[in-house]
């Protein structure tokens, strides 16, 4: 795996000032997290005299230097420095900590090194309260002397108060935590803004066979044009040509009375989320409706449509059967009909099957399950609301844990359409679908920043 942040992150040279804030309303169990936290970003970064130099301010009413930038800078006495600290335990005087770092941590009697293009200054401020002074003109006259202020908050901290202390852009430097407990999240965030010369691919710290992308602090493999990343992650495989992304995909729809209608709808969206990603025609990519609840109904079956519009259309127009669950039956159906060449399956095409289901199978599933894996088809199942894992993952081809999901709500099934398009894509021509993989994972990767 890509190595730690740490071990290879080079940051530029920066004189980095902690201001933490240790008034009454900060426990004492509060304050040790704060430590946690300013040591973790002390073991990321790259310490030493001509690197970054820590430099740590404790304020209440008063303001207390306890690491001055030109003390020792080896990373075991920084840390021993912050385990010494103790809170103080009166009231919040930010602007006034502000000033004495400005004025005298920063100072060069203090070792503080000028503000030349080469030497960065930053501020970290931690605070959880209401300043009891100003602190809008000294973090003004600390930024026009080149300090960089970031201002993290927690719980009933005045968020006002953390825009007039931050630099600009303020979304990259004000931080809010609801509580000190939580205060780890930052981590990364802060082990992230120091590292510079993460250009691992660069500098050859790297293992990949043939092409490196660089990311902060770390680095992912990728392969040329006609190659595509093996699962190691490093080494890379010649694509097959040809019939590469061929493919029968049937899905298996559970219309029994407890998926309501509007949930219904839901599904159908799913399934054409699906077909979206592929690429339909005779020679490439199949699709196949079964829909079944006490009885079992093709809705179309493979090759009938030959392209996405038709297959979607077909889709839209579904109607709902409405009675009992089952899916055994269902099972049985996919494999002695749904995947025989009389209905239109392609013999030497990888068949896929995306089972999907909202609850307990009222018939035996195991032996059709079974059969499924057997005859070599590749099934997907996907559970909503009620339904039970432990048929999920009979259905699921192995490796179980790639071939089942499972949410408690219809409209997060999307979210499981993004996931299947990848995995139905990836193995079948890695190739082919590079372009659809790189989109997804972007996608992925915008969602994921979202929700963090």
């Amino acid at each position: 795996s890509p190595p730690s942040p740490g071990s290879l992150c080079r940051t530029k040279p920066t004189d980095l000032v902690f201001i933490i804030d240790s008034s009454r309303s900060v426990r004492p169990h509060e304050f040790e997290k704060i430590k946690v936290f300013v040591s973790r970003v002390i073991e990321a970064l790259d310490v030493g005299p001509n690197a970054t130099r820590v430099g740590i301010i404790n304020y209440a009413s008063a303001v207390r230097s306890e690491l001055a930038l030109h003390s020792p800078q080896s990373k075991a006495a920084l840390l021993q420095a912050v385990r010494r600290i103790q809170p103080l335990s009166t009231g919040t005087m930010t602007g006034l900590a502000i000033q004495f770092a400005l004025s005298r941590v920063f100072g060069a009697a203090e070792g503080g090194r000028d503000g030349t293009a080469n030497f960065k200054k930053v501020a970290i401020v931690v605070t959880d309260g209401r300043p009891q002074d100003g602190v809008q003109d000294v973090s003004a006259r600390a930024r026009a002397a080149g300090v960089e202020i970031f201002a993290i908050g927690v719980g009933r901290v005045d968020m006002g108060t953390l825009r007039q202390m931050a630099s600009e852009p303020l979304d990259e430097h004000v931080d809010y935590v609801e509580s000190y407990s939580v205060i780890e999240k930052l981590t990364h965030k802060f082990q992230e803004a120091f590292c510079v010369v993460s250009d691992l691919c660069a500098t050859g710290d790297h293992d990949c066979e043939q092409v490196c992308v660089s990311t902060p602090g770390t680095y992912r493999c990728a392969c040329r044009d006609g190659f595509s990343l093996n699962s190691d992650g490093k080494t890379c495989t010649a694509c097959s040509g040809g019939l590469g992304s061929a493919l029968d995909l049937v899905f298996l729809i559970d219309g029994s009375k407890s998926v309501r209608p509007e949930n219904f709808e839901l599904v159908k969206k799913f399934i054409n989320q699906i077909v979206d990603s592929l690429e339909v025609s005779d020679k490439q990519a199949q699709v196949g409706l079964v829909q079944y609840s006490s009885s079992v109904r093709q809705e179309f079956p493979l090759g009938q449509f030959k392209n996405k519009k038709d297959i979607k259309a077909a889709v839209k127009k579904m109607s709902y059967m409405e009675k009992g669950t089952m899916t055994g039956q269902a099972l049985k159906y996919l494999v002695d009909s749904s995947f025989a060449a009389i209905n239109g399956a392609r013999p030497g095409v990888p068949k896929v099957g995306i089972v999907f289901t909202d609850g307990r199978s009222q018939d035996y599933i195991s032996d059709a399950a079974k059969k499924a894996k057997d005859s070599g088809f590749r099934m997907f199942a996907v559970g909503v609301g009620n339904a039970v894992e432990d048929e999920l993952r009979e259905i699921a081809s192995e490796p179980v844990a790639e071939h089942y999901f499972y949410t408690a709500d219809f409209r997060t099934i999307s979210r499981i359409g993004k996931k299947l398009q990848m995995k139905i894509c990836v193995e079948e021509d890695p190739c082919e679908c590079k372009s659809i993989v790189k989109f997804q994972t972007k996608v992925e990767e915008l969602i994921n920043s979202l929700q963090q």
